[in-house]
């Protein structure tokens, strides 16, 4: 089993910065792809960002491009969202992703594991 540690949530002005991390523990794998999902109030999950670890390919929404970066850290079981230009529709609970046999990066059904979420509120 995999378990995914989301933190860096909180609540910033429209304009603001947060940065999200997400450490990873238990099983490892020699390949996997970790990406960051989103969840509005009476809305569906969705993709914000993704990457694929060997190669670091990342992968983004058309609505955070630009103004979010995704990223590996030292360690292997590390990821981060830098989320910068924050608006108010950015707000939701942001999650961690992971699986080792991920085809489509933005396709959250394929991800097996999954954090249990950070609040992110960006007021207006």
């Amino acid at each position: 089993q995999v378990q995914l540690v989301e933190s860096g949530g909180g609540l910033v002005q429209t304009g603001g910065s947060l940065r999200l991390s997400c450490a990873a523990s238990g099983r490892t794998f020699s390949s996997y792809a970790m990406g960051w999902f989103r969840q509005a109030p009476g809305k569906e999950r969705e993709f914000v960002a993704g990457i694929v670890w060997i190669g670091g390919s990342t992968y983004y929404a058309d609505s955070v491009k630009g103004r979010f970066i995704i990223s590996r850290g030292n360690a292997r079981n590390t990821v981060y969202l830098q989320m910068n230009s924050l608006k108010p529709e950015d707000t939701g609970v942001y999650y961690c992703a992971a699986d080792p046999d991920i085809i489509r990066v933005r396709n959250l059904y394929e991800y097996d594991y999954w954090g249990q979420g950070t609040q992110v509120t960006v007021s207006s």
